[in-house]
């Protein structure tokens, strides 16, 4: 099951983010840095719609999804929505859920008559990489470094309705 974040869901949220991007602390400059901004996820409920998903009537994933002409980071266009900080705790992947997630948030764009939805992810994210391109993104270019680490913007054009 896919829902709007609650507040209460904070919690949850935080911990879930700091459990699936905890693998990849290594790959950044300051780990202990990486680690407490992640483990702030909650905290994009103020720049963003955060989506959570349920499993066995627990939040097992989130993502943050940011419409067209609402504040987001400068390596995209004002025009486009984007996809922030997916996350699926890992004792519930494999079920589908950063798909479901994903598919929510391009939902949302088409709602929001986005022309494009996008997001970044780096490298070593293999798992994440894959999955996007199977949804239809596609590499558009070289991101800022995350703390050291590299990243691409990725891109998925949308079917824009005239009405």
């Amino acid at each position: 099951m896919i829902r709007d974040f609650r507040p209460d869901d904070a919690p949850a949220v935080n911990a879930i983010a700091l459990a699936g991007f905890r693998q990849y602390q290594g790959h950044y400059d300051d780990g202990a840095a990486f680690l407490r901004d992640v483990g702030a996820m909650s905290a994009l409920a103020h720049t963003s719609e955060i989506i959570v998903a349920l499993a066995e009537g627990r939040i097992a994933g989130a993502v943050g999804y940011v419409g067209p002409d609402r504040p987001k980071p400068a390596q995209f266009d004002p025009s486009w929505a984007i996809i922030r900080m997916l996350v699926v705790d890992p004792a519930a992947r494999g079920r589908g859920l950063g798909g479901a997630l994903t598919r929510e948030c391009i939902r949302r764009a088409e709602r929001d008559r986005a022309a494009v939805i996008a997001l970044h992810t780096s490298p070593f994210m293999t798992v994440a990489l894959e999955m996007y391109l199977q949804l239809g993104f596609e590499p558009h270019q070289e991101g800022p470094p995350v703390r050291g680490a590299p990243t691409k913007v990725y891109v998925k054009r949308l079917a824009v309705s005239a009405t």
